[in-house]
């Protein structure tokens, strides 16, 4: 079964490393991994996805929490959530193909980003499934090339966050702005 973790994290050198290595480690393959800031300074969120059992989401989940720059960890697999993928596909299109591309861009609600007279670059965003689909239509046309984020997911409820409460702060300005002159996880 696939597990969505939510890993909150300094957002420091080398914590991305630090996290995948502990997969690595566990033996366990990382279906999908997104990073990117939060609404918190100094802290990143980190999307992992990964296909296991429920003792070993367990396990992983105890594993997180002894790595010391991770602050939170949540499975949000069996909560109610939204989960998004963004993918840039570029497509083999002239002529005519190219008007029926622009049809089939239009039915997904995805969205033509770039036009050169030889191919189109579409960026849909949306499920898996979504893109899956989009992908196998356009496939007869010529794809080129193509890029996937992987996927975000963000539970929907908001009781249960004050029980959480909220990620704590980095604990100077000083250190938030070294934060930021080393770049992002």
């Amino acid at each position: 079964m696939v597990h969505t973790f939510a890993v909150y994290v300094d957002n420091k050198p080398g914590v991305l490393n630090r996290v995948a290595s502990l997969f690595r480690r566990r033996a366990f393959n990382i279906e999908s991994l997104t990073v990117g800031h939060t609404e918190t300074r100094g802290v990143s969120r980190m999307t992992v996805v990964v296909d296991t059992d429920e003792y070993g989401a367990r396990r992983l989940e105890a594993h997180l929490y002894k790595l010391v720059p991770v602050r939170r960890v949540e499975n949000i697999t069996h909560e109610p959530a939204i989960a998004r993928d963004l993918a840039l596909i570029k497509v083999a299109a002239t002529g005519e193909a190219r008007t029926h591309v622009m049809q089939l861009v239009d039915v997904y609600r995805a969205r033509i980003v770039d036009v050169s007279p030889e191919s189109l670059v579409i960026e849909t965003t949306g499920t898996e499934d979504k893109i899956d689909s989009l992908l196998e239509v356009l496939r007869p046309y010529g794809v080129v090339e193509m890029v996937r984020t992987g996927r975000v997911s963000m539970a929907r409820r908001i009781h249960g966050a004050e029980k959480r409460g909220p990620v704590p702060h980095a604990t100077s300005a000083a250190e938030s702005r070294a934060d930021a002159s080393h770049g992002s996880v």
